[in-house]
């Protein structure tokens, strides 16, 4: 089984997330190949980038970078949640990736998006470039879910449609796939 963290990057009241954080990590933990966990930058509360030395340094001083970078380490691979904000993704998520450079290298990282009419692809599209500079290998496969609150049914579930079910499957699949070859790649380093 790979150790795969599912990261949902918003933060501010009244954000929807979580919700499909947790479908995500359902599926996941149903397909048998992952033992999951989610990591909600809302509740993980990073301050903005606090350390004294630069994170290529692994010199940190903070104890909530110290917690942050042993989550990250221990992943195989990973799933950002992210939604859209003002056509990229949410500060959270930049804050807590910059905190840590080498934790992140060589892994798979899956992406879901949702948003209005666009489905959060402009926020994935930048966070693609991102985590290339920090050798993440953002995968192709990816869940893009357009008008979003549709699918949320009381306020706490997200209900899937076949398209995000399918997204979803290859996403996960893929994942397995490149984790595997990833990690004779992390070996080396």
């Amino acid at each position: 089984m790979y150790k795969l963290k599912i990261i949902n990057s918003t933060v501010r009241p009244g954000r929807k997330g979580p919700i499909i954080a947790s479908w995500v990590a359902e599926l996941a933990k149903n397909s048998g190949k992952f033992e999951v966990e989610v990591l909600d930058l809302g509740e993980i509360n990073l301050p903005l980038m606090n350390e004294p030395k630069h994170p290529v340094m692994r010199q940190y001083e903070h104890e909530h970078t110290k917690q942050w970078s042993a989550k990250i380490e221990e992943a195989d691979a990973f799933i950002f949640v992210t939604a859209e904000y003002d056509h990229g993704y949410p500060a959270a998520l930049r804050n807590a990736i910059e905190y840590l450079v080498h934790e992140w290298a060589y892994k798979a990282a899956g992406l879901v998006s949702y948003g209005g009419i666009s489905a959060g692809t402009r926020a994935t599209n930048d966070l693609k470039r991102d985590l290339l500079t920090m050798k993440v290998v953002p995968l192709s496969e990816q869940v893009n879910i357009p008008m979003f609150t549709q699918f949320i049914v009381d306020e706490s579930v997200f209900n899937a449609n076949d398209v995000s079910l399918k997204a979803a499957d290859a996403m996960l699949k893929s994942i397995v796939r490149w984790t595997k070859g990833l990690k004779i790649i992390k070996e080396d380093q």
